[in-house]
């Protein structure tokens, strides 16, 4: 009989691609297998660090699999693990460099709130993240828009698209899948960044992705969803 591989596929949200949600309480992490070893992108909150390091060890990825870490965005809740993984386990961390200084400095990005779901979830996330030890720490890679990953056992695409933060990325699977940080949220539906740095810049990058062969995509925020079903909002 074939021994199974460490790296569990059971989760039927990985269809379209060897993609982990890694569901870290409100934030995803996700973890996509490479030609050899794992990339994984996004790193949940510092108080996240046990459960995060016990699923990578878990599927493989920990000690020695992990060729890259991708930050969508310079938020707390998604780069929270970064310096850990540097720390003890050399990591590589890479992200678009607009975003530098809210992880070297922690800086906080104003942003404008369009809902009222919304207000009270940053509130709260706001208050919580002040009792949480900022873990700063430098990135080793920047990426750019249309840069290829394929040098770490990846056949995607790195997207800018500016609005959530300036340095908002996502990336982009050849079959379609799209993981996107916070500039898409699925978490009572599908919906774009209710949490905007510069409205302009959002509607431009929603209508770069528009014209691209996206198929699903993977929020920061709650469940995979199909792109059909938000085309007409963008």
């Amino acid at each position: 009989m074939k021994k199974k591989q460490t790296f569990d596929l059971r989760n039927r949200e990985q269809e379209m691609a060897d993609i982990k949600t890694l569901h870290l309480t409100f934030v995803n992490a996700f973890l996509v297998k490479a030609r050899e070893g794992f990339v994984l992108i996004d790193t949940g909150l510092s108080m996240h660090w046990e459960k995060l390091e016990s699923e990578l060890i878990s599927a493989g990825c920990l000690p020695d699999q992990l060729k890259l870490v991708v930050i969508t965005h310079g938020d707390l809740d998604h780069c929270g693990n970064c310096r850990k993984l540097q720390e003890k386990y050399g990591a590589r961390i890479a992200m678009h460099k607009a975003d530098e200084p809210m992880v070297r400095n922690g800086l906080i990005r104003k942003r404008k709130i369009k809902s009222i779901r919304s207000k009270f979830f940053f509130l709260l996330k706001t208050i919580f993240n002040s009792r949480l030890e900022y873990k700063k720490f430098t990135p080793d890679i920047y990426l750019a828009a249309g840069q290829s990953l394929q040098e770490y056992g990846l056949d995607v695409t790195v997207i800018h698209m500016p609005g959530h933060t300036h340095g908002s990325i996502g990336v982009l699977t050849d079959d379609g899948s799209l993981i996107a940080g916070d500039t898409f949220t699925n978490n009572k539906y599908p919906a774009t960044a209710r949490l905007v740095e510069n409205q302009n810049e959002l509607e431009m990058s929603l209508a770069r992705l528009k014209k691209l062969n996206i198929k699903k995509i993977y929020p920061g925020h709650g469940l995979p969803f199909e792109m059909e079903t938000i085309m007409h909002r963008l």
